[in-house]
């Protein structure tokens, strides 16, 4: 747990200087900034999705999640939800704010396979090599998101540490079923949340993303099932 709690407070450090750099900043030069970090986003998501192997598992995964998450309105919920209780001490407005970046960080930090790879070989084999590389990428991004998007970036750390977490203690009951391909559907899945997450990051789209989430819970189950049908 100890490189899951050096990736907390890295992100942690990482958002400090971003807040501070933001109260600095115009807004001019704040919307710069998100400007490039959702273009920097488009690349990364779209990097991750030319890897795909199994297509039809990821857009059957995709389809199935937005059914799921649209059905039971999470997007509208949570957002509302958020502002409700968050507008009681932000501001009025300030609280879907705040929910979207948390929501938004914690996709980029916390959605590919150096998460699941780095926390299991933390589990398994007390390796956190890959958790170091991670809490530096991490600090670096809590910067540039936090000057971009602001305190929600904040929140982040708690998931990080609650997930990443969740995985190294549980790491020997979840590596069987944990294969490579299974890592790879997660992964590449988790990728093009984060292409729809920097397509509204530009303005470019209005995706309800929170509905998209379920997809990260199919698109394993799918693959275990390709793979035990041996396809």
């Amino acid at each position: 747990m100890f490189a899951v709690i050096v990736n907390t407070v890295a992100i942690i450090l990482g958002c400090s200087v971003g807040l501070m750099l933001r109260k600095g900043l115009p807004k001019r030069l704040t919307d710069s900034v998100m400007e490039a970090l959702g273009v920097c986003t488009v690349a990364i998501g779209v990097e991750g999705i030319i890897h795909e192997e199994h297509v039809l598992v990821m857009i059957v995964a995709m389809v199935l999640g937005v059914l799921f998450g649209a059905a039971f309105r999470l997007d509208d919920r949570v957002y509302a939800g958020s502002e409700k209780l968050l507008s009681r001490f932000a501001g009025e407005g300030e609280g879907a704010k705040i929910a979207k970046a948390f929501v938004t960080s914690c996709l980029i930090m916390n959605v590919g396979a150096m998460v699941i790879v780095g926390s299991l070989q933390a589990g398994l084999a007390e390796d956190y090599t890959m958790l170091y590389t991670k809490s530096l990428l991490d600090f670096c991004s809590g910067i540039m998101m936090t000057a971009a998007m602001g305190v929600g970036v904040f929140g982040s750390a708690a998931f990080t540490l609650i997930f990443q977490g969740a995985i190294v203690l549980m790491a020997v009951w979840l590596a069987p079923f944990l294969s490579d391909a299974v890592i790879a559907e997660m992964s590449t899945t988790g990728c093009l949340l984060i292409l729809m997450i920097g397509f509204n990051m530009l303005n470019l789209t209005k995706f309800k993303l929170i509905d998209y989430l379920p997809a990260l819970l199919f698109a394993p189950i799918l693959m275990m099932i390709v793979e035990r049908l041996g396809f």
